[in-house]
């Protein structure tokens, strides 16, 4: 695992992609994830923005993942109950069933070998495309490498 070209690029896509105002992303969360190793092997997270993640979410998180029951369950992040909307070959979206905000949040799963990327947005279908839009550009290098 290249660490270093991980965190740089990181670092390029998010300071332009999350957080500020004008940006598609409210928050973006990078974690270690092998489908395939032993359920001993913790996933870790590798790089975050936006967010504080708490370990015992992410960890609940992953295994939403493993389990793929994508249609009958709903996942957690940051107290917010996310069901899933559209399932795809390697990501899927979720919307948050119990958001204040009147455009509503959604949510960006995308798994590539070696990790999970959650991207979280707020707003409707314009923001989507443009959340989409943000994430497909940083999992491009990650792809290009097959991480």
């Amino acid at each position: 695992m290249d660490w270093a070209f991980v965190n740089r690029n990181w670092e390029k896509w998010a300071c332009n992609s999350v957080g500020s105002a004008g940006q598609p992303l409210k928050a973006a969360l990078l974690i270690n994830y092998d489908p395939t190793g032993p359920s001993r092997l913790l996933s870790t997270i590798a790089e975050e923005e936006g967010i504080e993640a708490d370990p015992i979410e992410v960890g609940e998180f992953v295994n939403f993942v493993k389990r793929g029951n994508y249609q009958s369950e709903s996942f957690f992040i940051e107290s917010n109950q996310y069901v899933v909307t559209s399932i795809h070959e390697s990501w899927f979206c979720g919307r948050c069933m119990n958001t204040s905000k009147p455009a509503g949040e959604g949510a960006i799963v995308y798994k590539t070998p070696s990790f999970l990327f959650l991207a979280l947005y707020n707003g409707s279908i314009g923001a989507a495309s443009r959340a989409m839009a943000a994430v497909d550009r940083f999992v491009w290098h990650l792809e290009r490498r097959n991480l």
